[in-house]
């Protein structure tokens, strides 16, 4: 991962990323009572920005804190993150917590304590040539993370442990697997061709809502066929191919699953067609505007 560029927010201030500092008794930092989001920056131009901070918004909203921010603010203040750190191309993380409480209190801290606010950026990885001609490999876990996996925490033990599982195992993802069934990756949503048909899992508390999923649907349309249904390991282990989509990945192919390859072992035409249609639309985006829901 490449290292995160040197221009940082924290509460209200621009500074350098290595400087800033916040309160061991930031409830951030004691329970990960936080959220956090990101989207990634192409030209200079934050993709599907509107998506991304109602996806914030909603994760904001199910943990029982009011957003320190209106879209117009979050907008603003990002651009000038992106300015002071020379645009380009580079990922946004943001993460929101309760704040800092006088102790370690498990309730809320009453009156609310003000919200911490952090925003940094990293560069955005590259799609390599071996990843459009090998794909990347992932092996399956089994779930074992709490039941509201669709708002986006900052309690990331669970995927941590399960991303470790897969560096350990020499592969790139983990794709989580309950009762049979294909939830998501560790870090990303997951596709699969099976027949002449794109399959994806319905959004539900088990699954973070994709932004980047959402984006491959609409470039699948009038391509191919699309079901949203639940996937089993039996339909991933035989799909003709998978992907995965996440923020910093797009979409990329998995062409190896606990060893053994995936279809043919190489990227497939459908991911080949639809990765074309991102890469345009990305080029197509960057240096416009990123208030748009386009």
């Amino acid at each position: 991962m490449l290292e995160p560029l040197p221009i940082c927010y924290l509460n209200g201030a621009y500074l350098p990323l290595s400087e800033a500092r916040i309160s061991p008794l930031d409830r951030g930092f004691l329970f990960a009572d936080s959220v956090y989001e990101v989207l990634p920056v192409y030209g200079g131009r934050m993709f599907r920005f509107c998506e991304h901070f109602d996806r914030l918004a909603r994760s904001l909203n199910e943990i029982r804190l009011a957003s320190p921010h209106t879209h117009e603010q979050w907008l603003g203040l990002l651009e000038e993150r992106i300015r002071r750190n020379g645009g380009g191309d580079m990922y946004v993380y943001v993460q929101v917590t309760r704040g800092a409480d006088r102790g370690r209190n498990h309730a809320f801290p009453a009156p609310p304590a003000a919200p911490t606010v952090f925003a940094m950026a990293a560069p955005l990885p590259a799609t390599s040539s071996e990843l459009r001609t090998q794909g990347l490999s992932a092996i399956t876990v089994q779930d074992f993370r709490w039941t509201r996996c669709d708002i986006k925490a900052t309690a990331l033990l669970a995927n941590i442990l399960m991303k470790q599982q897969a560096a350990d195992a020499g592969a790139d993802e983990a794709i989580i697997i309950r009762e049979g069934e294909v939830l998501e990756g560790a870090s990303s949503s997951v596709f699969a061709v099976i027949g002449a048909t794109v399959v994806t899992r319905a959004n539900d508390h088990n699954v973070l809502p994709g932004t980047t999923r959402d984006v491959a649907l609409e470039l699948a349309a009038g391509l191919v066929e699309v079901h949203i249904r639940p996937i089993t390991v039996e339909e991933l282990r035989s799909a003709r191919e998978v992907w995965i989509t996440s923020a910093t990945r797009s979409v990329a192919p998995v062409t190896r699953i606990d060893g053994a390859p995936v279809g043919d072992g190489r990227p497939g035409p459908v991911w080949t067609s639809i990765n074309q249609r991102f890469e345009a639309l990305r080029a197509r985006l960057a240096d416009t505007p990123s208030w748009s829901r386009k």
